[in-house]
């Protein structure tokens, strides 16, 4: 078949009800609202360091498959580091950027980063594989002139299926995810830990109500305009105080997705003696809840676990959600019952002496990536008998998602 690739520098350019249909099966972040909101609202695009360019991959004027892309003047918002490789360009004379990412914006959440059309995969009877081979091989040549280098930003597929894609170099991270297996309650998860752990964590939250907190969980129509203001105030007086802005992301954006995404929103919010003081914001599916937001207006000890990670793990179990993406780094979240996981990236350098220079980077920094991930995997703070009966647990009694992550992670990289 004859396939055509073509470049948007805004989504609004393919219909919302055609890419959706697309992203029906894909996380929040895919979805055309949430991407659409990035860019009417600011947060993308002129002297953002985010110049959207969307690939999308025709066959005629049928639609198969589009890619979320990005020119990129920087490295900030993306959470794969690669400043190194940017001043080794620069201390040989060559341009490290513009380049070019397939990635959701400030987001480093795992999940697919090409959009198929399923309904013509299944008519014409192809490989994903295949399809997506042919569609990065023309973006390769199409971009070959324009930008260093390609990167694709926590894939949940990296496929070495054509010549192209062969010399694409995969890196790995790890970032750290709570696993619902199978708990009816909050109690059930804290009844999985050692009993340290377990009196540390009631002990911490107890002392949270006798400070006269009171924590609440949001959703929809629950949420109100007040609530909305509050969480904004927070979310860029936080990262006023930590960074010395106000955040990537607007209120504009914040009252964008608070009003096209408000089925997909979990607000947690926290009051002092009936004084507001903190507020949390999360994104869920049918499949997972994915933490993003946080800020307060003071220093409380212990609010920031309770509200981003003890809620989010109530609020997953009431749910029956069989995973909880926290957000990435800090080791702190493994003491908390979050799983060390395998992330990956994917990287095209049109320079072939750094393009080799990177793959010999990969590959030596891939033994401390896996060493570091069994390390975290040690010191999980699961008792012996629960560690026991996940060994020994059928492939009924675990969700299919952890049954994937748990393969992929325990196989060497």
């Amino acid at each position: 078949m004859g396939y055509q690739t073509s470049f948007f520098n805004s989504i609004s350019q393919i219909p919302a009800r055609q890419w959706d249909q697309l992203a029906a099966q894909a996380n929040p972040f895919l979805q055309y609202n949430f991407l659409h909101a990035l860019e009417v609202n600011g947060c993308v695009g002129e002297d953002t360091g985010w110049l959207p360019h969307f690939a999308a991959l025709y066959d005629d004027a049928t639609l198969v498959a589009v890619i979320p892309g990005y020119f990129k003047t920087d490295s900030y918002g993306e959470y794969v580091f690669d400043q190194g490789w940017a001043q080794a360009y620069h201390q040989h004379g060559l341009a490290y950027y513009p380049k070019w990412v397939g990635a959701i914006p400030f987001t480093p959440v795992t999940g697919p980063r090409w959009l198929l059309n399923t309904d013509y995969m299944q008519e014409h009877q192809l490989e994903e594989a295949t399809v997506i081979g042919d569609f990065l091989q023309q973006i390769t040549h199409l971009l070959r002139h324009q930008v260093s280098s390609l990167h694709m930003l926590f894939p949940a597929k990296v496929y070495p299926a054509t010549d192209t894609q062969t010399a694409w170099h995969q890196r790995y991270s790890v970032q750290f995810q709570w696993h619902n297996y199978h708990y009816r309650e909050f109690d059930d998860f804290l009844n999985a830990l050692t009993s340290r752990k377990r009196r540390s964590f009631r002990k911490a939250r107890q002392q949270l109500d006798q400070a006269g907190m009171v924590i609440t969980q949001k959703t929809a129509g629950q949420i109100s305009a007040a609530d909305i203001a509050f969480f904004i105030r927070c979310y860029r007086q936080t990262y006023l105080k930590r960074s010395g802005h106000t955040g990537y992301l607007n209120p504009a954006f914040f009252n964008h997705i608070f009003t096209h995404m408000r089925d997909q929103i979990l607000l947690v919010s926290a009051s002092q003696h009936n004084e507001p003081c903190a507020s949390a914001l999360f994104f869920f599916d049918s499949e997972g809840l994915y933490g993003r937001y946080w800020g307060a207006l003071q220093e409380i000890d212990g609010l920031h676990f309770e509200c981003c990670y003890f809620q989010g793990i109530d609020f997953a179990i009431r749910q029956q959600l069989a995973f909880f993406n926290p957000g990435t780094q800090g080791e702190h979240k493994i003491l908390r019952g979050f799983e060390p996981v395998y992330c990956q990236s994917a990287h095209y350098l049109y320079e072939p002496a750094f393009h080799a220079a990177v793959g010999d980077f990969v590959k030596r920094e891939t033994p401390a990536i896996t060493q570091y991930y069994r390390q975290a995997a040690e010191v999980l703070p699961f008792n012996d008998a629960f560690t026991a009966r996940l060994k020994t647990t059928t492939t009924s009694d675990v969700p299919s998602d952890i049954l994937t992550i748990r393969q992929r992670n325990d196989n060497e990289i």
